[in-house]
């Protein structure tokens, strides 16, 4: 797998968001049975001035937020809690998943207002960021209790609480 990682918030460093996507994106490939070695994804490890500004941009949401995900390629599922369509690999070999930004202080803060660790947090939203490059959402009930159920199943694997409980 090819990650591709612009830390601008040295506090990523600390926490070890290189190896926290690592983790995420492998445990979610796996899950879903795509081949890793094929995939690439960038990361950008900001603050909430930045992820501000690229949520105003691109959401047109003038306020900061915890992650946000562009997906290289549209894979919704049609119907509600439908399985998403499985990415396929190019010419190349290669399936690139998409961009994902992700603000230290506001997951900073919900962990903090939640009662867990940081990290456990960070990973939270790592997977959730790479699933919605993977075509799930949480905008219909369906899809959202299939998301939910899969960043559920995911992080037990990893020994880490239900989020959602």
């Amino acid at each position: 797998m090819q990650i591709d990682i612009e830390i601008t918030d040295d506090r990523w460093v600390d926490l070890g968001l290189e190896d926290i996507t690592e983790t995420a994106a492998h445990a979610v490939l796996e899950r879903l049975g795509i081949d890793a070695e094929e995939c690439e994804l960038s990361v950008l490890g900001c603050d909430d001035a930045r992820i501000r500004e690229l949520n105003a941009d691109f959401r047109e949401k003038d306020k900061a937020t915890n992650v946000l995900s562009w997906p290289a390629d549209e894979r919704g599922a049609e119907d509600d809690g439908d399985m998403p369509e499985a990415p396929e690999a190019d010419v190349f070999g290669t399936i690139e998943l998409g961009d994902i930004a992700i603000s230290y202080e506001t997951c900073e803060r919900e962990a903090t207002e939640a009662g867990k660790p940081l990290r456990d947090h960070a990973m939270h939203l790592m997977i959730h960021g790479i699933l919605h490059l993977l075509g799930f959402d949480h905008i219909r009930d369906g899809d959202a209790a299939l998301m939910e159920g899969i960043e559920t199943e995911i992080l037990g694997k990893m020994g880490m609480a239900d989020p959602y409980s």
